[in-house]
């Protein structure tokens, strides 16, 4: 897949007007029989993709009569499609100087090579003297005037640089093959990537070539770095080519590309892959509702699990590559949708991804303004669920050269990427502090098992997330087999924490972090669930009142409903709502309140449908502190409101 994936961005990425003279001309402009033989042997070459004779003879030819233009031609054309732009630049610079008016389009194509080494100022100059040539391509014409403006884009930008130091992650993950395409847990604890390696030889044309595959690596971090890598193994890895990563937030699934397999629906499709106590599983392709006829691939799964954004040449966009998103709802992924011409663009949209706060989207293009290439762009999810307008991430984390695959931690804080800004060792993973103004919203997380209280055996339990200021779910997930969970917990905001299964009593807890920006430390928590019997109670934390008051909090309709539905589901079962004080106060004070606070749940509950033979409640006042009385911690777990269940 790589080097599909390769030839495919050489393609795009270039974006050349094609040069007539590769295919021959009745009448060349050279009297040298030597340099004719190379030409025609150098275009057969070409002709064949074998650029590595092709480039041989073409050299020959071109030694053999320097001013033979269509030999220059194919050497400019040949040196492009091979990346190798210095000598590209050279030989149509070569065309230039000896006639201008030869091939018009070389000054177009000069310049946008130029544009492309990060020559912006001669690449502006020659694109600006190219519009001036009478009876241009209109097609041509619109290419070069893009150029300009991003060449003016570039020479501003590049007066004006973000802070930026990439660290190379060190041996423990690089190595002197290529390695790129990061995916991070959202503990920041492991680390997936793909590694090009050596996978046997064939031979091309004259020369032996090493084959190559992509297979993935996986690192975990101590506390004094990054341990060895060492190869996932099969059944994800094979002697086809996997790669193009993303991974669950808590590292229990994986979904990747995968290019020319058995069971593929087109050229590449996305696959996933469960991490079982077993190992990985073998990998199953996601079915017809996002793989199809076209090109699939680079997944980005969001931390719910609910949203997945891939990368399309499927007819419906915009341009050439676009990015999709597909929803996961009643079990499975639904018809893709386009992210839209905010997003995509007559070019090509790349390497997707979505962090762990659900509203920040980084992303490679070559549509929109840049420095040459791909570069990468940062857009934001606004209330209305629209997308902003996306902005580059600016120089120098974007280049002339393609910037592709950048990931950033739940925090908000270190991206990784791949460059091969190091020429003598490859493509390296690197990491890099984000500067402030492009980072998305921090986001701490809570990990941990949901377990029997009674047996202590795991269990397999739904986790919800609620947003308290509008109510909205911000996170649906289910714990796995062993009970574990991890949930990705946006700041600044407050939260409803639910779990629930059935035949328990669900669980609820409090996260108040509005004001909140950052923390040092995640929550790490076992949540017991109690098995539905006369006499268990479970707290309700989130729901609130107004202070000195029974007036309830607009706040505490997310855990009312929770409660409502959780006795919809058991429509035998009988409870009582306890209402809990502190010691301040008197006790005939506290005992009224409580009393007043438990009737106001009651009341909500029977309003909205629960019959009231299933419902009694009780103001117990101080009487049952769970906690101590003489710190405010302890205070305010002893303000609280329970249920109890009183039959069955």
């Amino acid at each position: 897949m790589k080097r599909l994936f390769l030839k495919y961005l050489i393609m795009v990425s270039l974006a050349f007007i094609p040069v007539p003279y590769v295919v021959g001309q009745a009448t060349l402009h050279t009297n040298s029989a030597k340099a004719k033989k190379y030409y025609n042997k150098a275009r057969n070459f070409y002709f064949m993709m074998d650029y590595k004779s092709a480039s041989t003879a073409i050299e020959k030819a071109v030694e053999a009569d320097s001013l033979f233009l269509e030999a220059q031609l194919l050497k400019a054309e040949l040196n492009s499609d091979m990346k190798e732009r210095e000598n590209a630049i050279e030989a149509y610079r070569a065309v230039l100087a000896a006639d201008s008016s030869f091939y018009p389009n070389a000054m177009y194509n000069l310049g946008r090579l130029e544009f492309l080494t990060g020559e912006y100022e001669k690449a502006l100059k020659h694109l600006t003297s190219f519009l001036s040539y009478p009876n241009n391509d209109a097609r041509v014409i619109k290419k070069a005037k893009k150029d300009i403006i991003n060449c003016r884009f570039a020479i501003e930008g590049m007066k004006h640089p973000v802070d930026f130091h990439p660290v190379n992650l060190g041996p423990s993950i690089n190595s002197s093959y290529d390695e790129y395409w990061p995916s991070l847990t959202a503990d920041g604890q492991t680390l997936v990537f793909t590694v090009l390696v050596p996978g046997g030889k064939y031979r091309m044309g004259e020369f032996e070539q090493v084959k190559y595959q992509e297979d993935f690596f996986i690192s975990h971090r101590s506390d004094s770095g990054w341990l060895p890598r060492n190869p996932l193994g099969p059944p994800i890895n094979s002697r086809l080519n996997e790669g193009a990563q993303t991974l669950s937030a808590d590292g229990s699934m994986m979904y990747f590309t995968a290019c020319n397999r058995p069971d593929g629906m087109g050229r590449c499709d996305i696959y996933k892959s469960y991490n079982s106590t077993r190992g990985w599983t073998t990998p199953e392709n996601v079915g017809p509702f996002i793989d199809s006829k076209y090109w699939e691939a680079q997944p980005s799964l969001s931390a719910d699990g609910k949203i997945l954004y891939f990368v399309s040449n499927r007819s419906g966009g915009y341009g050439k590559m676009d990015i999709w998103y597909s929803r996961f709802l009643n079990g499975r992924w639904q018809p893709p949708v386009n992210l839209g011409d905010k997003i995509n663009t007559e070019g090509n949209e790349m390497s997707p991804f979505i962090h762990n706060d659900n509203q920040t989207l980084y992303f490679s293009s070559d549509g929109h303004v840049g420095f040459g290439g791909f570069d990468l762009f940062i857009t934001r999810r606004q209330p209305d669920s629209s997308w902003c307008e996306p902005k580059n991430l600016g120089y120098p984390i974007n280049s002339c050269g393609d910037e592709i695959g950048l990931i950033v931690n739940a925090k908000g804080n270190t991206a990784y990427f791949s460059s091969n800004r190091e020429k003598d060792k490859g493509k390296d993973i690197y990491s890099f502090e984000l500067y402030p103004a492009a980072r998305p919203h921090f986001v701490t997380y809570m990990k941990g098992k949901v377990y029997d209280k009674v047996t202590k055996r795991p269990l397999k339990a739904r986790i919800i997330l609620i947003n308290l200021e509008d109510n909205q779910t911000v996170m649906d997930i289910e714990s796995g087999r062993n009970g574990k969970f991890l949930v990705c917990i946006p700041t600044n905001r407050n939260y409803a924490l639910n779990v629930s299964k059935d035949g328990y009593l669900f669980y609820s807890d409090h996260f108040p972090l509005k004001g909140v920006h950052e923390i040092d430390h995640p929550f790490i928590k076992d949540v017991p669930l109690k098995p539905i019997r006369i006499g268990q109670q479970t707290v309700l934390r989130n729901i609130f009142f107004e202070f000195d008051s029974h007036k309830l909090k607009p706040e505490s309709i997310a855990e009312l409903e929770q409660l409502r539905s959780f006795l919809l589901k058991n429509p035998k079962l009988r409870v009582e709502i306890g209402g809990h004080t502190d010691s301040k106060g008197t006790e005939k004070y506290n005992q009224n309140l409580s009393y007043q606070r438990a009737h106001v749940v009651y009341q909500y509950l029977v309003s909205h449908g629960i019959d009231k033979s299933r419902l009694s409640y009780k103001g117990y006042g101080e009487t049952q502190p769970v906690q101590s009385n003489q710190t405010d911690t302890g205070r305010a777990a002893n303000r609280r409101t329970e249920i109890k269940v009183i039959g069955i």
